[in-house]
């Protein structure tokens, strides 16, 4: 083969980190096609390709050389990652067993052609979810079923609960990357793992004030708090929690309601009913993908007041991240509601920060954007919005004002370093 491939730093990097892809040994202005693969942990085949010109000695820089087409356009040095696309149709892209890396192959071919030409060169690079040191503890306390993952080094470290959305199980991968920036996180499950219930039928709080009280117990937690990251429906779980629960310091939600959704929540001699929802309403997009934004019911709405959650009763900040083009949640109208909310009683505003063109699943840097998927719960095809470029910036962007917030709120820093 006539060129080399290599990828900086080298070895193993954590997937939330950025890296440099350099092409040597090309001819002077040479033009070629670039192509990234891997396969998940279903067998699923996920693929991104761009095209080049290199420099007059025959070089191509990712970090200074715009790409003329393919999956993206313009200078982009991770679009090779953010913009692989699945061969199945609908496919979101996770990462299950975060003990284990994802290999992605980085192939370079001659020519513009669209199936690429001769292979000129090709190097595998290893995209790990914990970092060195970073240990993983599954958890089986009282009724908590969770993973906890901790930094390398004595401790004690800043903690935060993560919850995830309406599909269930445990997803463990945001919490795995956030412990690799000195944070000891609890990925939480709540429904559809192991001996929790299957269905998401009612939801008590007080399994949630477990979790909190066994991160606080925990000895490698610095107390006296912890921090909340929630998704979806695990958001309005993070708000419900805040304003109830003891212990919480800071709240971050990405893509949330302000209501109870999905299910009633209980706690003690208390019930906030589920906002409820209208499926009549959903809309049907080109491609056959499920609406669901408009299916809300209004929590402004008298008939809905009893769902919303009294964010009032919080004692810490809060931190809201809407896409713009959030297709699940009327994110942006939520976020605002909350705002208001907070100010009628004398609260500070909560932090907002809202990301053009991006869809509803905002996830840790250079994941691939999931526009749709099929909901693993209700097994149908549904549309999340965003666009691949702007959300994957977004995403970009988001991992680190998350961190920046609970570092500040849980730690006392104001800022973090970043290469990203």
């Amino acid at each position: 083969m006539a060129a080399t491939v290599t990828v900086e730093p080298a070895g193993r990097c954590r997937w939330d980190e950025p890296v440099r892809i350099v092409v040597r040994g090309l001819a002077p202005e040479q033009r070629v096609t670039l192509r990234t693969s891997l396969r998940d942990e279903k067998g699923v085949l996920f693929r991104a390709h761009a095209r080049y010109r290199a420099d007059a000695g025959g070089e191509l820089d990712l970090a200074r050389a715009p790409a003329l087409g393919g999956s993206f356009a313009g200078l982009e040095p991770m679009g090779l990652f953010w913009a692989m696309e699945p061969e199945k149709p609908f496919w979101r892209f996770l990462k299950r067993d975060v003990q284990t890396p994802f290999a992605v192959e980085l192939e370079v071919l001659d020519g513009h052609e669209p199936e690429g030409g001769r292979l000129l060169g090709r190097t595998v690079h290893e995209r790990e979810f914990l970092a060195p040191g970073v240990r993983r503890e599954p958890v089986r306390a009282g009724r908590v079923r969770a993973a906890l993952f901790l930094p390398p080094g004595a401790g004690p470290f800043p903690g935060i609960i993560d919850l995830f959305g309406s599909g269930g199980g445990l997803c463990e991968y945001r919490a795995s990357l956030l412990a690799g920036h000195g944070f000891a996180v609890l990925a939480l499950a709540y429904f559809r793992f192991e001996d929790l219930p299957e269905n998401l039928n009612v939801v008590h709080l007080e399994y949630f004030e477990e979790a909190v009280d066994f991160m606080l117990q925990h000895p490698k937690v610095k107390g006296p708090s912890v921090g909340l990251l929630g998704f979806s429906k695990g958001g309005d779980l993070c708000l419900s929690m805040a304003s109830f629960l003891k212990g919480i310091t800071a709240t971050v939600v990405i893509n949330s309601c302000v209501a109870n959704t999905i299910a009633p929540l209980h706690y003690k001699d208390m019930i906030i009913p589920d906002l409820g929802s209208d499926l009549g309403k959903h809309t049907t997009t080109e491609s056959g993908l499920l609406d669901f934004m408009n299916i809300w019911n209004n929590p402004l709405e008298k008939p809905y007041h009893q769902s919303l959650i009294p964010l009032e009763k919080a004692q810490g900040p809060f931190l809201f991240i809407v896409g713009m083009d959030d297709y699940s949640w009327k994110s942006e109208f939520y976020a605002n509601i909350a705002s208001e909310r907070l100010q009628a009683h004398g609260k500070d505003r909560p932090q907002i920060i809202h990301y053009p063109g991006t869809g509803h699943c905002i996830d840790p840097p250079y994941f691939p954007p999931s526009r749709a998927s099929v909901h693993a719960v209700l097994g149908l095809a549904i549309y999340y919005g965003g666009e691949p470029k702007a959300h994957s910036r977004a995403q970009v962007d988001a991992w680190q004002q998350i961190q920046t917030f609970f570092h500040k709120h849980l730690n006392g820093k104001k800022s973090v370093n970043s290469k990203m």
